[in-house]
């Protein structure tokens, strides 16, 4: 016992210090867990216990599926839209039969080759959406679409995985039918215990805190034990519980009760990694490794801009979209632990995958954080894909719009846009809005409003609108680059017209102000100020408390019909 204790200390300990240097640098800390488990393992020798190692990889990676079935809610499932639903499924299936095919030009055969296909087909959750959280672009038309194409990956991957842990001899369409009813017998299951058992359950349990952490990690283990015991992997029974627990009220209080052990056992997961990588014949593994890391740097961008493109979304979401895609996911981790471990792929490939999440999840740090330089230096080459919806722009501006006289121009309809929006309906003002989400513009359309599909950001665009003759501007999107080009701009033209944009933090806005901003919206400013006029006005007075919460229901009511018919702009 001793000496498990002393190898967790030590594995804890090399790992925090790598994340303390990964901090420092700004990279994502899984690359620097498994190089901590490679100093640890292939590299010292201090930790040689496979036993232990293979039981910290699968109670890694059964928390760590709990806790993204957790986040995987069955009403998120309905807001992902087509870009979601059929763009995600397709780049799968595209990125699969990419590397499937480029496996077997390398030399991977059978099994082999379709494993290679599933790990590069998927992108990671769980990076991706921390580095969009700490750039505050979860909200953005782009963070958007990430989010749904995320989510049906990750549904897709959970059909791999029940697929894989069903195959022993090979692949063939009776064994895929046959994963596929499991796979939908699974979400069944989990949807019929979320609905009919867990409520009445948590409900009691919520009175005592203890209670209901013991109920929550008790339902993992469950699920866990009976999905192996049925011969599937404890990783599926993980997720397929945490999946029964997201759609409960008390979802987000287990996240946040249970992260704590998923980020402890996540990190022994992702050191157990390194510690399992032997040293390779760098010769016998080079060739592929540089292969594969291009088919996903650079293939996977292109499907996933093509699939945007089509579904008439503008050039610069298209290339924000799959620049943060451009990855492996912690999926493919899992699958190729899986495939290791019943004998499906070599040690070579298992290496393969780890050394190519390595690169991929630091190449995907720096995409996220430089994606706007990088979009203005690659646009110029991007022209081909806003030709593939350019029949777009006439679609969604009919003909009598496009010489309409007004007064105040829009950018942006989304969030502040649709106060904004309101208001200027209100006080009859003549205006046009612009917009990059082609779902938006056609309900505009539907409304009558008169709008034009583009980006804010393409000079064509911005000489189409009349800013020299505007008596007011409102930009509402909150891209620092854009604003600065829309203020410097209007400058230029007209320097009688107010302008109002908005910034995500003071260094912006104090920026904003020195090009020429007569108002700079910070949102969650707004926001605090919003509360304490609330406050002053109607604290002491419950009949204009009770009439200001109606007509923000009925505005919410408004929004939410707004964002079931088209879910990506909500």
């Amino acid at each position: 016992m001793e000496a498990i204790f002393f190898q967790i200390g030590v594995m804890i300990v090399l790992a925090t210090v790598g994340a303390y240097f990964a901090r420092i640098l700004k990279q994502p800390l899984i690359p620097a867990y498994i190089l901590a488990g490679i100093i640890l393992g292939p590299g010292f020798h201090l930790i040689q216990n496979s036993e232990v190692i293979k039981s910290f990889e699968v109670t890694g990676i059964a928390f760590l599926l709990f806790i993204v079935g957790l986040e995987l809610s069955f009403k998120h499932l309905r807001d992902v839209g087509k870009i979601g639903f059929i763009g995600g499924s397709i780049q799968v299936l595209l990125l699969f039969a990419v590397g499937f095919m480029l496996a077997h030009a390398l030399g991977f055969i059978g099994i082999e080759a379709a494993y290679v296909g599933l790990i590069v087909a998927f992108s990671s959750t769980m990076i991706v959406i921390k580095l969009l959280s700490d750039k505050k672009e979860l909200m953005t038309l782009h963070g958007k679409m990430i989010i749904g194409i995320l989510l049906m990956q990750d549904i897709l991957a959970i059909f791999a995985l029940t697929a894989l842990s069903s195959v022993h001899d090979g692949f063939n369409s009776a064994t895929l039918f046959y994963a596929f009813i499991q796979a939908g017998a699974i979400l069944a299951l989990a949807y019929g215990a979320s609905r009919w058992v867990f409520p009445l359950m948590f409900k009691y349990a919520a009175r005592s805190q203890e209670l209901f952490f013991l109920l929550a990690l008790s339902v993992c283990f469950i699920f866990s034990i009976v999905f192996s015991y049925l011969g599937f992997s404890i990783a599926i029974g993980a997720f397929v519980a945490g999946v029964a627990l997201a759609n409960l009220t008390y979802n987000v209080e287990i996240i946040a009760k249970v992260k704590s052990l998923k980020d402890f056992f996540s990190t022994l997961f992702f050191v157990s990694l390194g510690l399992g990588i032997t040293i390779p014949d760098l010769r016998g593994i080079l060739k592929p490794l540089i292969l594969l890391t291009l088919v996903v740097i650079l293939v996977k961008p292109l499907v996933v801009m093509f699939l945007c493109s089509f579904f008439g979304y503008t050039k610069k979401v298209s290339f924000l979209t799959a620049l943060s895609l451009a990855q492996v996911s912690e999926f493919s981790i899992i699958i190729a632990t899986l495939g290791l471990e019943l004998g499906h792929i070599s040690q070579n490939l298992f290496t393969i995958t780890v050394l190519l999440i390595i690169i991929t999840l630091i190449l995907t740090a720096y995409f996220i954080k430089f994606d706007f330089l990088l979009y203005s230096f690659f646009s110029r080459w991007l022209n081909v894909f806003d030709l593939m919806n350019k029949g777009e722009h006439l679609q969604y501006l009919p003909q009598k719009q496009q010489d309409l006289d007004y007064d105040v121009i829009l950018v942006g309809y989304d969030r502040i846009g649709y106060n904004v929006l309101k208001a200027l309906e209100r006080l009859k003002h003549s205006f046009i809005v612009i917009d990059y989400n082609p779902d938006l513009i056609k309900r505009l359309v539907l409304r009558k409003i008169p709008c034009i599909y583009g980006d804010i950001g393409d000079d064509e665009i911005m000489e189409r609108l009349n800013f020299k003759h505007a008596k007011l501007v409102i930009s509402t999107i909150p891209t620092p680059e854009d604003n600065k080009r829309i203020t410097k701009h209007l400058r230029a033209v007209n320097k009688k017209a107010v302008l109002f944009v908005t910034a995500n933090v003071i260094e912006e806005a104090m920026e904003l102000y020195k090009l020429g901003a007569d108002y700079v919206v910070l949102p969650h400013f707004l926001g605090g100020e919003r509360v304490s006029t609330l406050v002053e006005e109607y604290s002491t007075d419950l009949k204009k408390v009770i009439k200001n919460k109606l007509a923000h229901i009925d505005e919410l009511r408004d929004r939410l019909s707004l964002s079931q018919e088209h879910p990506l702009k909500a």
